[in-house]
């Protein structure tokens, strides 16, 4: 889970609070997206990685409540987001942390809200064999597509163009910070940075993937939100007060 990003358009809520702390409907955000991961079946543990100004506050998320799948909390040492390693530059980090190398690895952006199934999701990565699979969101506006990871597919579901943020969009389905990678794939996390690429937004390291090995798309339903600023994270904790009968309201704020 990466969680080491500082989130600086939502400051001044962010100086305090990590984003993926903030609370929605009463509860931290990493609580939904953690109940996600922890119902697949394959998943046997979860390495969250943050940064030094809030790791402590992650570790005692993780050690709040039952964890029906372990949770071990990385501090990546980083301070500001000036000196951050970037969220590529994080997995390298766990990887060589946790001594994962040999592992397959799901991924997850802490700020990602999503109604499907992650098992569905393996599932469908695994009857691929071959790849590693991303999830894709069909947003049904190609002006949308102007502040998205724009994904093209292949009959077969594999990934044929991906393009961040294109200028000219060609299609409505939008890459999403969730991915599968076996773990030969994962590995080559180390030569794309050894090569000098970016080490920030995990799309990028898709981008220089899928033309090296196979990548498939896996197209979902229900809604997903991908909180970034202000009126996301209202949208956002709206929408767990509905569920949870819980008033709306006009502001958010960090009071349930």
């Amino acid at each position: 889970m990466l969680a080491a990003g500082y989130a600086t358009r939502l400051r001044p809520l962010t100086e305090e609070v990590a984003k993926p702390l903030l609370p929605l409907a009463g509860r931290p955000m990493l609580d939904y997206l953690y109940e996600k991961i922890a119902s697949v079946e394959e998943v046997d543990e979860v390495h969250v990685v943050t940064n030094s100004r809030f790791a402590a506050d992650f570790r005692e998320w993780a050690e709040r409540g039952e964890r029906p799948v372990p949770v071990t909390v990385h501090d990546d040492g980083t301070s500001s987001n000036e000196d951050r390693l970037g969220a590529i530059g994080d997995v390298r980090f766990v990887l060589e942390r946790a001594a994962l190398e040999g592992e397959d690895l799901l991924v997850v952006a802490g700020d990602n809200l999503f109604e499907f199934d992650l098992g569905e999701f393996v599932s469908f990565w695994r009857s691929k064999e071959d790849g590693s699979a991303l999830g894709v969101h069909d947003v049904g506006d190609l002006e949308l597509m102007r502040h998205y990871a724009m994904v093209e597919l292949t009959g077969d579901d594999r990934i044929a163009l991906l393009v961040e943020k294109p200028e000219e969009p060609t299609s409505t389905l939008a890459g999403i910070a969730v991915y599968l990678f076996r773990a030969d794939h994962a590995a080559l996390v180390q030569t794309y940075l050894d090569d000098g690429n970016s080490p920030d937004q995990p799309g990028r390291f898709v981008v220089w993937l899928y033309p090296r090995v196979p990548v498939y798309g896996y197209r979902f339903s229900g809604d997903w939100l991908d909180i970034g600023d202000r009126a996301q994270l209202l949208d956002a904790d709206n929408r767990m007060r509905d569920l949870q009968g819980l008033p709306r309201r006009t502001e958010y704020s960090l009071e349930k």
